[in-house]
């Protein structure tokens, strides 16, 4: 029996608000049960210096903790003066999951900045985070568009992401934190809605997994990743 009650497979309750900030050019609140995100995506006329001249678009990412999302406060990391190596890492791959479904000749030579920051936290903020995301990435692209900026949609497939792992010896989907700091083996899967991979980190502590369960866990992340790409595309077109 999972803590919470979840089947094996089930996922937790995904919720997506669209339009949650009046200045950003695409904006939404992803809950994944008890997990919090804001995202938010800017717009600029700019490209980072390696890719000027290149003809080629842009997309990055930022990634923070509010103090209180977690259980005790943590210290914020610009009164420390530096970011820590989980922000840096989580960033890097919220980004570089990003662009992997972002046809960048399309996008043309202007930089597009997902800012995710998590208000309260209970297991998945990374995945929560690449799912919410696409969803405020998908919604400036939409201004692009409408505008004429852009002539066809640089987005060619939703991207999302879910964690899945080895609880009490069995297969689960969508680790929430009872499970995810208790968990043998646990991973982090990042897909398109076409169902091609585009990230796998993988895991153990305490245990070890063979091919058969690794398969279990694909079945399940692709699974988990259907599910969030409808919500996606019901949050865009809503």
């Amino acid at each position: 029996m999972r803590p919470s009650g979840r089947e094996l497979s089930e996922m937790r309750a995904v919720s997506i608000e669209t339009g949650v900030t009046k200045h950003a050019e695409g904006s939404c609140m992803i809950r994944i049960g008890d997990t919090h995100v804001l995202c938010t995506a800017t717009i600029e006329d700019r490209v980072p210096p390696f890719i000027k001249g290149s003809g080629l678009g842009w997309v990055t990412a930022e990634y923070g903790m509010l103090p209180r999302s977690t259980t005790s406060r943590m210290r914020r990391e610009a009164t420390a003066g530096k970011q820590g190596g989980r922000t840096v890492e989580i960033q890097r791959l919220i980004g570089r999951s990003l662009r992997a479904g972002v046809d960048r000749v399309a996008l043309g030579e202007r930089q597009i900045t997902v800012d995710c920051d998590v208000i309260q936290a209970d297991g998945g903020t990374r995945c929560a985070s690449i799912t919410g995301g696409w969803v405020a990435l998908k919604l400036a692209v939409n201004k692009l568009i409408k505008t004429g900026a852009v002539t066809s949609d640089p987005l060619v497939d939703p991207v999302a992401a879910v964690s899945c792992g080895l609880y009490a010896g069995q297969a689960v989907l969508d680790l929430d934190y009872p499970e995810d700091s208790e968990a043998g083996v646990d991973g982090n899967f990042i897909m398109t809605q076409s169902g091609k991979l585009i990230e796998v980190q993988m895991s153990a502590e305490g245990a070890t997994f063979n091919r058969d369960q690794m398969n279990q866990l694909m079945d399940l992340a692709e699974k988990g990743v259907s599910e969030l790409a409808a919500a996606q595309l019901a949050a865009v077109n809503a």
